[in-house]
């Protein structure tokens, strides 16, 4: 008989799969599990992508994907959740209407395109995730280029400002994309002035980077620990799991997630 203290905080995924296992929820689960937790995951949809291009996106059918999450929310004592690439936007309604009365934080990382440059949102898609996801959201971690295309903003802060008005506790912005010497990563909170954290830029360019931060931070708030603390903590791992990271095709290299 397992002893009933033998558990795992228990983190709700919800993305989509990428075969390489690069980005999506092969990175969430490793990312989580490396933490210490578990990861129960729904997948929002299949895609036909390697480490150099993305071909296709096929979204699951809403009925079983709300299903699928509703059973395990009946089931598991989930005590944190990321929520990655969604496909459509009949999967962000299910996931606003399973989510809405959850009392546990939420990681979202608004994945808008892939590294080689696929779109995986369009307008409305985009909108909704504003107007109805956000304000159920304890982070957001865009990309500065998903800050400025979701708030149709040029300049970060105003960006910040304007998704946390949209009601989301906070939001951490990546600045991989920025044309800067080191990569600045800036939080913004409503109550506490920001924090720019700095990283030396590494020469590869990476697949899975955003999902190895947001579902590492999704663990670390699962493990009870505050959420600057978890952000600091996540950006470090990330950040050494992708100096650590893996030729393992002929397109971008994968984090390392567990390089320890």
């Amino acid at each position: 008989m397992i002893n009933s203290n033998n558990q795992k905080p228990v983190v709700l995924v919800i993305a989509g799969h990428d075969p390489s296992g690069g980005a999506g929820i092969q990175a969430d689960i490793e990312s989580i599990a490396s933490a210490g937790c578990h990861a129960a995951t729904v997948i929002t949809s299949l895609t036909t992508q390697n480490t150099s291009k993305v071909i296709d996106i096929i979204p699951q059918n809403p009925e079983p994907f709300s299903k699928q999450i509703r059973l395990i929310l009946e089931d598991m004592e989930v005590v944190a959740c990321k929520i990655g690439m969604i496909g459509s936007i009949e999967l962000l309604q299910v996931i606003i209407n399973e989510l809405s009365e959850i009392d546990f934080p939420i990681v979202l990382d608004p994945v808008m395109s892939s590294t080689t440059g696929r779109a995986f949102a369009n307008a409305d898609l985009c909108k909704l995730m504003l107007t109805s996801l956000l304000p159920i959201t304890t982070l957001v971690t865009p990309n500065s280029h998903e800050a400025k295309l979701l708030t149709g903003s040029k300049d970060l802060p105003t960006a910040a400002s304007k998704l946390l008005a949209y009601g989301t506790d906070s939001v951490l912005i990546t600045g991989t994309h920025e044309n800067t010497e080191e990569v600045i990563n800036s939080l913004y909170t409503k109550k506490k002035p920001s924090i720019d954290y700095h990283w030396q830029r590494l020469d590869e360019t990476f697949h899975g980077s955003g999902c190895t931060l947001s579902s590492r931070i999704a663990a670390l708030l699962a493990l009870n620990i505050d959420l600057i603390s978890a952000v600091e903590k996540a950006q470090d791992y990330t950040w050494q799991s992708l100096k650590q990271g893996l030729k393992l095709g002929m397109g971008q290299a994968q984090p390392d997630r567990f390089y320890k």
